[in-house]
């Protein structure tokens, strides 16, 4: 087993790759009463088609979704239970790219680990079973879809691609979700619920060598196939400029988003995130001078701000909020990009930025929950996210100002609008 020390963050992980594939990471937290375990597959709801056995299979939008529900039934039960039953809180969730199942507990730890990876890599299903989760997924779409922020956001990534699965609700629809069956699941599982596409880690106060003797002893010995996925061909332009949408809402709300070029994995997908999540902050940050112009002119409120996000063939950053006149606010940001390229940031303003950045991904080491879904991405991306000091020293102010000329214009643009109705 490989232990590594990262002295710049005083941080060690054991990593242990098994025969099977199954990477194992392990960060002890000496004296913590709390365990908490996380096993993922890459596997979310962009994955819809795929090649198995030489064959490309299209998939119905939601399933990775719906497997993940079915995936607690088990022959003696449930497994939620179960685990809750022994004392650990688990749960579930899944994204894009990514389910996760996950405990915590302070006591009988190595017990419920055993449950987890034993549910997780056993899938039960039956058409009884499968049918009968059809109405409680059909209900939480609905509920979903009566959302305004869930429109805003999912109108907006249709907006901006006309190819990419990113288009693609994590859900799926009612309509979608009724063409799932025992098979079609057991074929997922079968395709990516493989140790050498998932991947295990422990954070707490637990024995390494235990943690590795247990997942040996529990999981298939053979790691699966390399999994082919197709996300589809996309194009540099945005498939809509525009898209309004009348909910019962008491202000217009707005998501303004920008097409990013799309970043490969390796290392430079945490220097990309970075990059991203620090251009976000300059230009759009409550201390920004755009958020504080705008707030006095009364054209944004609290709820304004940004975020970048990365995807699978896919990267975009994107601003919004409530707004009595949105299209204003996307006329100042664009305005705003071309005056910082011209000016550049001011320098105490960027330290403290990038400062205050930093303290977050610091202050993140605090949450169990951060550093194993953190680890999980970076293996998954291929990268280290433990080496975000070294990341944040190669970013540079022109590197930022940089990625805002090449990215944020109006050639990138798409604007997404839930409006009141009348």
């Amino acid at each position: 087993m490989k232990q590594t020390f990262y002295e710049r963050i005083a941080e060690s992980i054991h990593r242990e790759t098994l025969p099977n594939g199954l990477q194992i990471c392990i960060v002890p937290k000496p004296d913590y009463a709390k365990k908490y375990a996380f096993f993922a597959t890459r596997y979310g709801g962009m994955d819809t088609r795929f090649q198995l056995g030489g064959v490309w299979r299209d998939t119905p939008a939601g399933i990775a979704h719906y497997l993940e529900h079915k995936m607690f039934d088990t022959r003696e039960g449930n497994a939620l239970q179960m685990l809750a039953q022994n004392g650990a809180e688990p749960n579930a969730f899944t994204s894009n790219a990514m389910t996760g199942y996950y405990f915590d507990s302070t006591s009988h730890f190595e017990e419920n680990l055993e449950i987890l990876l034993s549910f997780v890599s056993i899938p039960y299903f039956t058409e009884e079973s499968v049918t009968k989760e059809q109405g409680i997924i059909s209900q939480e779409i609905r509920m979903i879809e009566d959302n305004p922020d869930w429109q805003l956001y999912t109108r907006m990534l249709r907006a901006l691609y006309s190819a990419n699965a990113s288009r693609i609700s994590i859900a799926g629809t009612v309509e979608s979700i009724s063409h799932i069956t025992a098979e079609t699941l057991y074929d997922c599982h079968r395709a990516f619920y493989t140790p050498s596409n998932m991947i295990l880690t422990v954070v707490g106060d637990v024995d390494p060598v235990h943690v590795v003797d247990l997942a040996c002893r529990i999981l298939p010995r053979e790691g699966g196939p390399v999994i082919l996925r197709d996300y589809g061909s996309e194009p540099p332009d945005v498939a809509e400029r525009e898209t309004q949408l009348a909910m019962e809402v008491s202000m217009p709300q707005f998501l303004l988003g920008f097409k990013c070029p799309p970043v490969e994995d390796g290392e430079d997908y945490l220097r990309s995130s970075l990059l991203g999540d620090m251009a976000c902050d300059l230009l759009l940050g409550e201390s920004s001078p755009l958020y504080q112009r705008l707030y006095s002119q009364g054209l944004i409120d609290t709820s304004f701000g940004g975020d970048y996000e990365l995807m699978p063939g896919a990267a975009h950053l994107f601003a919004g909020g409530d707004s009595k006149d949105p299209k204003a606010v996307a006329e100042e940001i664009q305005k705003e990009v071309l005056r910082v390229s011209a000016e550049g940031f001011d320098a105490d303003f960027y330290e403290q930025v990038r400062c205050a950045l930093y303290g977050s991904y610091l202050r993140s080491l605090n949450s169990f929950e951060n550093i194993a879904v953190s680890l999980t991405e970076g293996y998954f991306h291929g990268y280290d996210p433990f080496r975000f000091p070294e990341a944040f020293a190669s970013i540079s102010q022109d590197n930022i100002l940089t990625f805002l000329q090449e990215n944020v214009f109006v050639d990138r643009a798409a604007l997404s609008q839930i409006v009141p109705k009348d």
